[in-house]
């Protein structure tokens, strides 16, 4: 654990040799609109518990919250966030610095314990956050909710690869525990490595199969070599690995639950029908924004490939958590076929219009299923701009994180674009209080300020 610093005081004496970092920036730059926004005192009071008394001092809850908001919003590495930081006044103001640091903020490392010490529960408190900003846009009764898939930071998997890994691993294992093997099979493995390429021509088909199932054999040898010159003890250390080995060396082309990683054996393959890419290895995430504002209220990462029916109850519980009214209606796409209501929540899905609706109410019904669409721009921002499309973060939790922390950049960067517009429109409404105390007589004069003022108008 670290030891949590006390709050410095806030009023801060200025320093005589150096200048105010604010008194440097642009006052209508979104970034630090946004910092001067944020109640930052409550993630102080939110994470000290995650902190004791005792250990190493800190780094200050303010930095390494900005940091985290920082990297999604800017769709950044932890190492190309350190020096970006070190480089860009903004996001030291961002972060709370009152003057310029020369030095980085932290190693990229500290990122990595920040996030495991706050969990999921942090990434909650930090989304909840950036819903609230929005206020009353964020209460909307009606809501859209779509699915996609966070695809996770792996290799494309084949029974080969993975094969040769678990090999490999081995061969680690009995270096690590002072192991003599009898074999290690290195040449050989080789060769089956070479007699796998391009193993779906049809005349290296029956010569792949056969290394295929000769790196089978290799695997469960070495397996039983190790387990053989283990001690008892050792060897309830090694139970869960050699169980996870054991099914990756015995699973076939169409079983369920299959491991696809080593590293991540929670994913899972999702068909998606797309012509670039057949299949997805990573874990289902709902999404659910509000139908007018496109504000996302909630998500949720699923653990199991679900039907998309099955998923609303999770995305709907977490979007309730976000507001003070319920949700009165979810409009979906016809995947989540089989729902027609979920916790007091109307599912609206299209279908073919009745007979007794009129030409109003079946106007209304397009217009509503069409703002449906609306989701799909969303989720591809997460994806390009926020770090949804591929996650580096391990484990499930990691999933969860970075799935939080992208829908809090996605809020953040659209509170930014909406204040770069009313300072926009501030600016336009300025122009046209000069143009007005003009005179009749010189208007013709400024005809081409008077054309392009109206146009922006």
């Amino acid at each position: 654990m670290r030891k949590l610093l006390p709050r410095p005081p806030k009023q801060h004496q200025p320093n005589l040799f150096h200048s105010q970092l604010r008194d440097m920036l642009d006052s209508n730059d979104p970034l630090v609109a946004l910092a001067e926004s944020i109640d930052w005192e409550y993630f102080h009071n939110a994470f000290k518990g995650y902190y004791s008394n005792d250990g190493r001092p800190a780094k200050p809850i303010r930095l390494m919250v900005g940091l985290l908001l920082l990297k999604q919003i800017e769709n950044l590495s932890d190492e190309n966030l350190v020096l970006q930081w070190k480089r860009n006044p903004y996001y030291q103001y961002f972060c709370g610095m009152e003057e310029y640091q020369p030095a980085y903020p932290c190693d990229p490392t500290e990122l990595v314990y920040f996030r495991k010490r706050i969990g999921k529960e942090g990434a909650e408190e930090i989304f909840a956050m950036s819903v609230a900003l929005h206020g009353k846009a964020a209460q909307e009764k009606q809501v859209i909710i779509d699915t996609t898939v966070q695809e996770k930071n792996i290799t494309y998997p084949t029974d080969a690869k993975l094969a040769i890994k678990v090999i490999h691993h081995l061969h680690r294992i009995a270096k690590e525990e002072k192991i003599r093997l009898r074999r290690t099979y290195v040449k050989e493995i080789k060769g089956h490595r070479i007699s796998l390429r391009f193993f779906r021509h049809p005349k290296k088909i029956k010569k792949a199969k056969a290394a295929m199932k000769r790196l089978r054999t290799i695997a469960g040898i070495l397996m039983r070599d190790i387990s053989r010159n283990l001690s008892e003890e050792r060897l309830k250390a090694y139970q869960e690995t050699f169980a996870l080995f054991q099914k990756v060396i015995d699973q076939k082309q169409k079983d369920k639950e299959k491991i696809y990683a080593l590293h991540e054996p929670h994913i899972y393959a999702v068909a998606k029908g797309k012509d670039h890419k057949k299949y997805e290895y990573g874990t289902k995430a709902s999404i659910v924004t509000t139908a007018k504002s496109t504000i996302i209220i909630g998500v949720s990462a699923h653990q199991k490939n679900e039907h998309d029916s099955k998923t609303l109850e999770a995305a709907l519980t977490h979007a309730n958590k976000h507001r003070t009214k319920p949700i009165v209606e979810a409009i979906c796409d016809r995947g989540y076929r089989g729902k027609k209501e979920v916790l007091q929540t109307t599912i609206a899905i299209p279908g073919t219009p009745l007979k007794r609706d009129t030409k109003y109410q079946k106007e209304l019904k397009r217009k509503k299923f069409r703002r449906r669409a609306a989701i799909e721009p969303v989720i591809g921002h997460l994806k390009s701009d926020h770090r949804l499309a591929r996650n580096y973060l391990k484990g499930f939790i990691g999933d969860e994180i970075n799935l939080l922390l992208a829908a809090a950049a996605f809020n953040l960067k659209k509170w930014m674009n909406r204040f770069l517009l009313f300072v926009f429109m501030l600016k336009i409404i300025s122009i046209g209080m000069i143009l007005r105390q003009i005179p009749a007589t010189q208007r013709e004069k400024y005809a081409d300020v008077y054309l392009l003022f109206f146009r922006l108008w």
